[in-house]
């Protein structure tokens, strides 16, 4: 199908439409934007600087994408925002640029945020991730794969959440969430394993007990960090992908792990 442009919109000399975008009323598109295959953006929303959208992306109203990052350290230049295919960004989404020139806030594929969620300078955000509505993420912030944060969430400059975490509701995170596990609270602590996550993501028996055994490690046998990843790495489960993600994940730690809960 031909691409759509409604005649209020506006989209900037220069700006690269893919085949079947879609541009509702009083879009605004910048010049130096590239709009994949089938993207579709509601009335009213915006992307501007030097932004990119994968194929199948949908930007609802008011959303806006790749605006000037909020760093006072910013010093002009040309960063911008890198988007993935399929992601979809509800009403007042925003997403802003990095702060260095020729650096990019990043977003993968398959990523649904809901209304008024904000993405800060220079984050980078992987794939099958779901933000529900009114979530902050600050500068510099990692999730990985197949994270599930819950709403009116905030996540600490730097922080990383990892792979198949689970945010709850309000929570305040200012440390590193290990991957498979649930972390709430204000500060955020480690609750549990995220298993109901894990199920649906297709993660078999076994697979969700050795996730148990590194929660009860980590978290429930009275170890300090050092001494539950050294017991970690000398397990013959340490060459296994669990093991092995959570390991990782550890070792490249800057702001450190969330404890576990002591309630």
């Amino acid at each position: 199908m031909a691409t759509r442009i409604h005649p209020s919109a506006v989209v900037e000399s220069g700006a690269q439409l893919g085949t079947d975008v879609e541009i509702g009323p009083f879009v605004y598109v910048g010049g130096e934007v590239v709009l994949g295959d089938r993207t579709r953006l509601h009335h009213h929303s915006s992307v501007e600087g030097w932004t990119s959208l994968g194929e199948g992306c949908e930007v609802f109203p008011y959303a806006n994408l790749g605006a000037k990052t909020q760093d006072l350290k910013f010093q002009g230049g040309r960063p911008g925002v890198r988007i993935g295919a399929r992601n979809v960004f509800r009403e007042y989404v925003t997403v802003h640029a990095a702060t260095r020139d020729g650096e990019f806030t990043v977003l993968g594929d398959d990523n649904t945020l809901l209304a008024n969620c904000h993405v800060a300078h220079d984050c980078v955000l992987g794939n099958h991730i779901v933000m529900s509505n009114g979530i902050l993420l600050a500068g510099h912030v990692r999730v990985e794969d197949h994270v599930t944060i819950g709403g009116a969430a905030g996540v600490h400059q730097f922080c990383r959440i990892g792979a198949y975490a689970m945010i709850s509701a309000f929570a305040k995170v200012v440390q590193d969430v290990v991957p498979f596990m649930i972390a709430d609270g204000q500060p955020a602590v480690i609750r549990s394993i995220n298993k109901v996550g894990l199920e649906r993501r297709g993660f078999a028996p076994e697979q969700i007990e050795r996730v148990k055994q590194l929660h009860r490690v980590l978290f429930r046998d009275g170890l300090n960090r050092s001494q539950a990843l050294e017991k970690l790495s000398g397990s013959e489960q340490a060459a296994t992908a669990e093991f092995r993600r959570v390991l990782d994940f550890a070792a490249a730690s800057e702001r450190g792990l969330a404890p576990g809960s002591t309630g």
